[in-house]
């Protein structure tokens, strides 16, 4: 392993290499021809108190995995995972590494990871590599879910390597440098419950504890509470990620984090007109994951965390820890409905949710389904209803006959709220994106990019992102769906 440099652009402490040995390989890694920062994100690493030189070709070095810097661990991390509900007893970062972490000014601890810095022990007959046209998507759709509010990883940097990887061609070569409360997965723990390694299991539950929800050390059971806090969080995320309709993709137990925030963002992305069997994989055949899937498989995934953590639950009695966790499991749904009603009450300008308002929600999805009405846009069109008449949202049916009756009894429902309708529409809006990473405009920004090296339009579409719910001059382009020629969307895993 080549030496550090003399320089500390990154304050690391290294908790996951110091207190969980066993559980990672030690590694460096691949050299990179020429590697150099192509995206920076400057908000990112200044809420972290880095101050970072984009055009430093040492810090290129270091953010490529070709050099290690001073006070870092490289190490590529082990777990397991259902892949497409087939079990895989090790997976592992077969092109990743975990440099180490920072402590931002209020002590929260993150992970700086890299994507695409070479093989590894775990590649499986992998390259390690990535290609610019994934990094970057994972960069925006990181920073799209961040402005809306939804937990994520987010990109630090994108970094070109200055080679040329076989990808259907050759494309240029690219490392994703993220930032992630963890890598902690539920596949992490499915490595060592498939091992048997029971004290290893709970070392790792006392670390997750410890790292994400120490006030569950007090609890009479920390580590039933650690499966609750786990599936609470995973109940809000998936509701905010159908509240803005994004299609995750690749919801492998590898892709479910114990933090609770949106992990690997590979053939993810948004849809457009409303629809539960929307998917948009290539390898998603039986369409697993699709859109209305994405809740059942979010349960069925905490499920298989729940079975990891049965002996620490009660070591002594297995089948009242089943039934513990099993409680657990079924509460799942309950807190995703709650959740996700209770968020797209919001949307259509209710301050609470009350009785018989998730059959308001719910009919109006029933009204779209099959209309080929963008899903974006419907509640944006709501709140201009309720400035300027009715006319916003009968446009956008060629069937008018449901939504006139949906119509009349929302209109009654507001009635009760203790606003006029421009503050409910104002309202509304705060909440309802107008623009988001539309899937044309995504697409037609990463060509740009990684076929002819003009980074601009994405830049611009990243800048459009950050403010997702303010209308502004010249941004026409951005909002709608995508234009009919666009023909069907098919995405890939990348990175």
């Amino acid at each position: 392993m080549d030496q550090p440099f003399d320089t500390r652009p990154f304050p690391f402490d290294n908790s996951y290499a110091r207190d969980l040995e066993g559980f990672y390989v030690p590694w460096q890694g691949s050299k990179a021809p020429k590697a150099r920062i192509a995206l920076l994100n400057e908000g990112l690493a200044a809420s972290l108190g880095l101050d970072l030189d984009a055009s430093d070709p040492m810090l290129a070095e270091i953010l490529a995995g070709s050099e290690t810097a001073e006070g870092s661990m490289p190490l590529a991390q082990a777990y397991a995972g259902h892949q497409f509900g087939g079990f895989s007893a090790q997976l592992g970062d077969g092109r990743a590494l975990l440099l180490g972490e920072l402590l931002d000014g209020e002590g929260q601890r993150f992970d700086l990871h890299l994507k695409g810095s070479g093989p590894t022990p775990f590649s499986r007959g992998g390259d390690g590599k990535a290609v610019l046209g994934p990094v970057l998507r994972e960069y925006l759709m990181g920073e799209a879910m961040h402005a809306l509010g939804i937990p994520t990883t987010r990109a630090l940097a994108a970094v070109t390597t200055g080679e040329l990887v076989p990808r259907e061609g050759l494309k240029p070569g690219a490392v994703l440098v993220r930032v992630a409360a963890s890598h902690l997965r539920v596949g992490t723990f499915q490595f060592f419950a498939a091992r048997q390694e029971w004290d290893k299991l709970k070392t790792l539950a006392d670390y997750a504890i410890a790292r994400h929800a120490p006030d569950l050390r007090e609890a009479d059971n920390p580590y039933l509470a650690l499966l609750e806090e786990v599936s609470r969080r995973q109940a809000h995320l998936i509701a905010q990620w159908m509240q803005v309709g994004f299609i995750h993709g690749v919801m492998n137990t590898d892709n479910m984090t114990i933090s609770g925030e949106t992990i690997d963002y590979g053939p993810c992305a948004y849809m457009d007109h409303y629809d539960p069997a929307t998917v948009f994989s290539s390898i998603d055949h039986m369409g697993r994951y699709t859109y209305g899937n994405q809740p059942p498989v979010a349960r069925w995934n905490l499920a298989r965390f729940a079975e990891t953590l049965v002996p620490l639950i009660d070591p002594d009695n297995e089948e009242r820890a089943i039934n513990l966790a099993t409680d657990v499991i079924a509460d799942f749904m309950p807190i995703y409905k709650e959740a996700y009603h209770a968020g797209m009450a919001k949307k259509i300008g209710l301050s609470s949710l009350e009785r018989g308002d998730d059959k308001l929600i719910d009919d109006l999805l029933t009204t779209l389904r099959g209309q080929s009405i963008d899903f974006t846009s419907t509640f944006r069109a709501l709140a201009d209803t309720l400035r300027s008449g009715r006319e916003p949202i009968l446009t956008l049916f060629e069937d008018r006959e449901g939504i006139v009756g949906w119509l009349e009894r929302w209109q009654a429902r507001l009635s009760s709220e203790d606003r006029d309708g421009a503050a409910i529409a104002d309202a509304m809006d705060r909440v309802n994106p107008l623009y988001t990473p539309r899937n044309h405009l995504v697409d037609a920004a990463l060509v740009k990019a990684e076929g002819e090296a003009d980074l601009e339009p994405f830049k611009a579409l990243l800048a459009v992102l950050a403010d997702p719910f303010t209308k502004r001059e010249g941004l026409d382009s951005y909002v709608g769906p995508a234009p009919q020629n666009f023909g069907p969307f098919v995405t890939y895993c990348g990175t």
